[in-house]
């Protein structure tokens, strides 16, 4: 719509303006050229006493240096252009930047090889260039990567969808109005409404097609980010290879994973594959999370027993007895899910006739029983001499792996309904969040709190 205006608008500009216009243009064009080639003769970096040493600036010069025990990822990545100049863009990150905390945009094979060997020279015995001829612990296929994307959670690309279709709207409403058709779309719908609701075999009908477009759109997702997955084990750390159209390479150094988490859905469970997610130090600063979170699809078992060995070696991490949490956090699930159900029946009885409440209430009050007593089912914890292993999920499933020493604040949380009962809600704090145990007994509680001080004042691990 704003070109369609600007096209005409432009048409009546004079041709001393036209001249003046394509004068500036070509001006800041020229500026932001002259710009760049400051700042790449002035960005030089090296490698001095085991620190990574930056500078850069053009009139305001930045020194940046970063001791190698400090690194907590060195990304690598190709986006499609850079795949075609055959460059590569090098990521450096700590626990304390809120993003990349040195990037070098276009690097070639042999450098960036260079600068991955020298910053990780303690961790590796092998060079960059010789990886092929390494066997990976773990390769996903093809086949492999649509058995995972079609196992994924496609509710939440449903979700997307149905928000992507609402902007939609809103856009077509706001052109609409634009072009003095204001109320059009909605004067069609209102029309059409009554077809619409009749016509049983539509509204399935369309279901069916947004859930076959959430299902597309999850495997595209994954197949993009995932595409060629390989993980290498290298003495104390992972190298990880995926990507499609942007080709990623991380190395994840073992001192560094602050807690794992093995997950699985029952369809997963049936043909043996779980995905692992390494969480890390992020900083209060990090607006997006999920950067900071690395994950590794299509694992089976015996690459997971790999990979908790590697973390955790020699503990023996399922042999312990389980310790379910307490009924009262049945009762507080059951608490909020009336509370939700409440707030539905009033919407359906403002928005809709009282048929309908009671067909939603019949289908939806067993779902909630089942999903409770599934969550109560699953959520337990494991004690072990320096792991504590927390359960949890309800269609999915969540094992997290918690190192005692790498707690650093540990609290035990109730309310006066909990201490009625004499049970507490147990939360870790780690340098990547917060993991709670809910409702435990208070002398069970108690003595994870005691112990968990006591293996982190004991404890001669770095955390970091």
């Amino acid at each position: 719509m704003l070109l369609i205006i600007f096209i005409q608008k432009f048409s009546n500009i004079s041709e001393t303006t036209i001249f003046y216009i394509y004068l500036g243009v070509g001006g800041v064009l020229l500026f932001f050229l002259i710009r760049a080639y400051l700042i790449f003769k002035n960005f030089q970096f090296k490698i001095e006493n085991q620190h990574f040493i930056l500078k850069k600036g053009i009139f305001k010069k930045t020194s940046i240096s970063i001791p190698f025990d400090r690194i907590q990822n060195i990304n690598f990545k190709q986006n499609i252009i850079q795949q075609l100049i055959n460059v590569h863009e090098v990521n450096i990150e700590t626990a304390g930047s809120s993003k990349a905390e040195i990037s070098i945009k276009a690097l070639s094979f042999k450098a960036a090889s260079a600068l991955k060997n020298a910053v990780a020279i303690n961790e590796y015995t092998r060079e960059v260039e010789n990886k092929e001829t390494t066997k990976p612990l773990l390769k996903v296929g093809f086949k492999a990567l649509m058995k995972v994307s079609l196992t994924e959670n496609h509710l939440q690309s449903l979700v997307l969808l149905f928000a992507i279709l609402v902007g939609f709207y809103q856009q077509i409403t706001e052109i609409s109005g634009g072009l003095g058709k204001e109320g059009i779309l909605d004067s069609y719908i209102f029309k059409n409404n009554a077809a619409l609701e009749s016509s049983v075999f539509l509204i399935v009908g369309l279901l069916l097609l947004l859930t076959v477009i959430a299902v597309i759109s999850s495997v595209v997702r994954v197949l993009l980010r995932h595409f060629n997955l390989r993980v290498y084990l290298k003495d104390n750390a992972l190298e990880i290879y995926q990507g499609l159209l942007t080709k990623k390479s991380i190395v994840l150094k073992k001192d560094k994973v602050q807690h794992i988490t093995i997950s699985h859905n029952p369809i997963k469970k049936k043909l043996g594959i779980s995905f692992i997610t390494f969480k890390q130090a992020i900083s209060g600063k990090v607006k997006k999370k999920q950067d900071k979170i690395i994950k590794i699809v299509g694992c089976k078992k015996e690459q997971i027993a790999v990979i908790t060995d590697l973390l955790f070696p020699n503990e023996n991490l399922e042999a312990k007895n389980k310790h379910f949490s307490n009924v009262y956090f049945k009762f507080r699930l059951y608490l909020r899910s009336i509370a939700f159900l409440g707030v539905l029946n009033v919407l359906l009885v403002v928005f809709q006739e009282g048929n309908l409440v009671f067909l939603g209430n019949l289908l939806l009050l067993p779902m909630v029983v089942f999903f409770v007593e599934l969550k109560f089912k699953k959520r337990y914890y494991i004690l072990n001499e320096n792991v504590i292993v927390l359960n949890a999920g309800s269609i999915e499933t969540h094992r997290t792996y918690l190192p005692f020493f790498k707690v650093q604040n540990i609290q035990l949380k109730q309310t006066i309904l909990q201490a009625k009962r004499e049970v507490v809600d147990v939360v870790f704090q780690t340098a990547s969040g917060k993991i709670k145990i809910p409702c435990i007994a208070m002398v069970n509680a108690q003595e994870i709190y005691n112990y968990t001080l006591f293996k982190v004042e004991t404890s001669l691990k770095s955390w970091m």
